[in-house]
């Protein structure tokens, strides 16, 4: 009994200190929020103001995994993610019941299955294309389906491996972003296309101009296969982008041809290009010293801007043309961008990638300038509409690090990404597994690939790039869907 009662006085004079505890601390606060003056929910509602900063943290949180519906989130939603993850783990795609797709939102593309379709044995696979057919080394592109550039910088060193490795296992290519070629990017062997952004890393000299020598250096890695020069991107457009001093260490000075510490900043646009004519000199240099196909990547802003790039190509002759163009959407994601040019600048994809197919064409350049489609294409049928709105090849940045572990964190702009993608602190990178990852990686380009040859399959052509604008119908705001050959008619009979 009076070792109950002891027990018992313990507890009571545990609780009686955390409750005295609890109100010191409260009086406190309280003190604190009635004088400072920067916030005013707290000034005027001491202590209890403070849950509004709380909750509207965790509400991102709770939103994700509790509220939100499977199609209502906003970059991507999680139908779209899950649908990337189930495909990188190799588990089967088939959904019960019915689609969750809203089909009457405007703008919804739906592929026009044919009565007729071909059958199994008569169901052949994509066949590889030709990219800068007149250069020294021309590069036969065995995939429609790429990986979209990520810098070494902006994302870690085990996602830069982990994609090196999967592209390789897929047979696709890997974009190395504007941070120049590291050796994570080489030690999987797969197909590298080299980006050159507007500050020339990794093919800099020490005045940040471009060198012949490291472009010469970098050509002569067998698994460099492209050369493409950055004009602008989808999430910022017109904006060159920073990498904090803090972030630049031995190792990544050494890649970009900077100085340690140093902060790597790239101008808004290529110092030595003024107009469309420098921009083919240019190209034309890069492609004579490194003997391989030159492209570049832009976003649309307007028909009548790139109309003058073409009506510049035409004055000049076809050899003076890019050899592939990649176009990327005003939807198109980064890093770290201002609101206002994520939000409002750009074309989207949607639109911009019909009209620039039909500019090519009408220059009579459809078999010597390649279209690459970028921006928020991560799934089977928004790689089958690319294609069918006259992409050659498709590429993809977020759907990879989805395969990667990505959760949408929104994190990607510091230096905590959970996932270890998109830091590199050493205690979040360990998450992140190469020997795993690359596995998933390859599967969900795999499965990426076997599904829009399901559904050109399912409209009645033998491989995707078969599929024309006809085969495609996009709902309107009538509640009627329009084939898309009737709102972007081609310029050729054989593309409608």
């Amino acid at each position: 009994m009076g070792f109950a009662m002891n027990v018992l006085e313990a507890m009571a004079f545990l609780f009686v200190g955390v409750v005295g505890l609890a109100v010191a601390v409260a009086l406190v606060f309280f003190v604190v929020d009635r004088f400072q003056t920067g916030d005013a929910i707290r000034r005027n509602y001491p202590v209890i103001g403070r849950f509004r900063h709380l909750f509207s943290t965790l509400g991102e949180f709770f939103r994700q995994y509790f509220f939100a519906m499977d199609r209502e989130e906003l970059p991507f939603n999680r139908a779209q993610r899950e649908w990337v993850k189930r495909a990188g783990e190799g588990h089967g795609n088939t959904v019960a019941f019915g689609s969750t797709r809203n089909l009457s939102v405007v703008g919804t593309p739906i592929f026009a299955n044919d009565p007729f379709p071909p059958l199994d044995n008569q169901f052949a696979c994509t066949e590889p294309m030709v990219i800068g057919a007149g250069v020294r080394t021309p590069f036969m592109a065995p995939s429609f389906f790429n990986i979209s550039g990520m810098s070494y910088g902006a994302i870690s060193k085990p996602a830069v491996q982990a994609l090196s490795r999967g592209a390789k296992d897929a047979g696709v290519w890997l974009n190395t972003g504007e941070g120049g070629l590291s050796p994570f990017h080489l030690e999987g062997g797969c197909d590298v296309v080299f980006q050159i952004g507007t500050a020339k890393f990794g093919v800099r000299d020490t005045d940040g101009a471009l060198s012949d020598d490291k472009l010469r250096e970098v050509a002569a890695h067998d698994t460099v296969r492209m050369f493409e020069l950055k004009l602008a991107q989808g999430a910022k457009p017109g904006k060159g982008g920073i990498l904090p001093g803090e972030k630049v260490s031995a190792e990544i000075a050494a890649i970009r041809g900077l100085n340690v510490g140093q902060d790597g900043i790239s101008p808004n646009r290529h110092a030595e290009v003024d107009d469309w004519d420098d921009l083919l000199d240019l190209i034309g240099h890069i492609r004579e010293v490194t003997g391989k196909p030159v492209g570049i990547k832009t976003v649309m802003g307007s028909e009548d801007g790139m109309q003058g790039f073409f009506d510049t190509i035409v004055r000049r002759g076809a050899d003076t043309a890019p050899d592939f163009i990649t176009i990327d959407g005003g939807e198109g994601g980064t890093g770290a961008a201002p609101m206002p040019l994520i939000d409002l600048v750009g074309m989207s994809v949607r639109e911009a990638l019909p009209l620039l197919a039909n500019m090519r064409d009408a220059a009579g350049l459809k078999e010597r300038v390649r279209l690459v489609a970028s921006g928020k294409l991560v799934n089977p049928g928004d790689i089958a509409w690319a294609l069918a709105a006259g992409a050659d090849f498709v590429t993809s940045a977020r759907g990879f690090m989805f395969s990667l572990g990505c959760i949408q964190a929104l994190k990607c702009n510091k230096n905590t990404c959970p996932t270890g993608i998109t830091t590199h602190d050493p205690r979040f990178q360990k998450g992140l597994v190469v020997q795993d990852k690359y596995k998933r990686v390859a599967l969900y380009a795999k499965e990426i690939i076997k599904e829009v040859e399901t559904i050109a399959h399912s409209v009645g052509v033998a491989e995707p790039r078969l599929m024309r604008r006809r085969h495609v119908r996009i709902m309107q705001d009538s509640g009627v869907s329009v084939p898309m050959n009737q709102i972007y008619p081609s310029v050729l009979p054989a593309a409608e």
